[in-house]
């Protein structure tokens, strides 16, 4: 079948690399699954928010019913928790979807996206499939030049991604730098990416929704809360900012049980506390086993659930490691894969407990 595509960035369209499951290595190396250490994905150690599988299974013989197009009731718990009023929230199925929707309404066909490479892929893929343009700035240090990123702001740029913390690395911008930023693009909107916020140990920058017209606030279930596979996610906005998202996502985008669940989960402080507990240990023992490794080091600064890890062996390369990694057990992401502009000396490995951040170590250490 030969079709017209009206967009040719879809004729031989770039995919998401997902980590890989563990059912994949167990099945290609026969490593029992309970063995493999799986830390590809950034989930939760400690599995869903208990107050949302409750909610869930509550809600279970409801499913017949449509929810509320507009998630209302989670808008509202959202609102509450943070401060805000719901016409302040949209809200997707995962953070992902939202990213999709500003994209699409925020940037015409060949509007200029400025984000830094590397990046989260699907500023770009997204980008690049609704016919958008990415604008890269380079971070060698894996870290945002704020000045940098500044200067790349031009007249006709339409959305600007910050990332905080960023991905890959999991270093973190100050709240003064992040104020910088949306002041130095009142023309466009800037898209704050705390994906991973709950790891940097503070309360992050959300309240700036509040101040600034030019600004939306993007937050996930799937990280601190255990809901990835639930898939939902937000951002908080001058209200304003809000109507043209609601206007081209899916009109029911965000079924019944994703709200219930997503309003438990936001009351499960315990669930949220215990989990940014284990990953900050887990951080620091996996900083302190690195010591012992030559080969290998961490790009210092990550405040978030994952690492980037340098390849300093120059007789090796990320593609190498990886499948090394995996045949010993253990799943990481191949930076050249998994984001662009990486290139073959970097893996990002997530943080966990400490006896998977031993496997991780002791499976580095064990390469030829």
């Amino acid at each position: 079948m030969d079709l017209h595509l009206a967009n040719p960035n879809l004729v031989d369209p770039e995919f998401y690399v997902p980590g890989l499951p563990v059912d994949w290595v167990t099945a290609r190396y026969g490593i029992p699954a309970d063995e493999v250490a799986k830390l590809g994905s950034a989930e939760n150690p400690f599995g869903p928010s208990p107050l949302a599988m409750a909610a869930i299974r509550e809600e279970v013989g409801h499913i017949h019913l449509y929810s509320s197009w507009t998630a209302e009731p989670l808008r509202e718990a959202i609102a509450e928790k943070y401060g805000y009023a719901p016409e302040n929230l949209v809200c997707g199925s995962g953070e992902t979807e939202v990213i999709a929707l500003i994209i699409r309404a925020y940037a015409e066909p060949g509007g200029k996206v400025l984000m830094t490479r590397p990046c989260f892929p699907m500023y770009h893929l997204f980008a690049e499939a609704e016919d958008r343009r990415p604008v890269y700035i380079d971070t060698p240090t894996m870290s945002c030049d704020v000045d940098a990123y500044i200067d790349a702001i031009e007249p006709d740029t339409r959305i600007v991604f910050v990332t905080n913390p960023h991905s890959p690395s999991g270093t973190w911008l100050e709240e003064a730098d992040v104020r910088r930023i949306i002041e130095a693009a009142p023309h466009a909107l800037v898209a704050l990416d705390e994906a991973y916020v709950h790891y940097s140990d503070t309360p992050g920058h959300i309240h700036l929704a509040k101040e600034y017209d030019n600004l939306i606030v993007l937050r996930t279930f799937s990280k601190a809360y255990g809901l990835a596979g639930l898939r939902l996610g937000f951002g908080v906005a001058h209200p304003d900012l809000i109507p043209p998202l609601l206007a081209v996502k899916p009109t029911w985008n965000v079924g019944r049980l994703q709200i219930v669940g997503g309003i438990a989960a936001l009351a499960d402080d315990g669930h949220v506390d215990r989990t940014v507990a284990a990953i900050l240990g887990g951080r620091a023992h996996v900083t302190e086993r690195f010591g012992e490794l030559d080969r290998f080091r961490l790009v210092p600064g990550t405040r978030s659930n994952f690492m980037l890890i340098e390849i300093l062996d120059p007789d090796t390369d990320s593609t190498r490691v990886f499948n090394g990694l995996l045949e010993r057990g253990v799943i990481v992401k191949d930076g050249s894969v998994s984001f662009r502009g990486l290139g073959k000396r970097y893996l990002r490995s997530d943080i966990n407990l400490p006896h998977r951040m031993d496997r991780l170590v002791d499976a580095l250490a064990d390469l030829p």
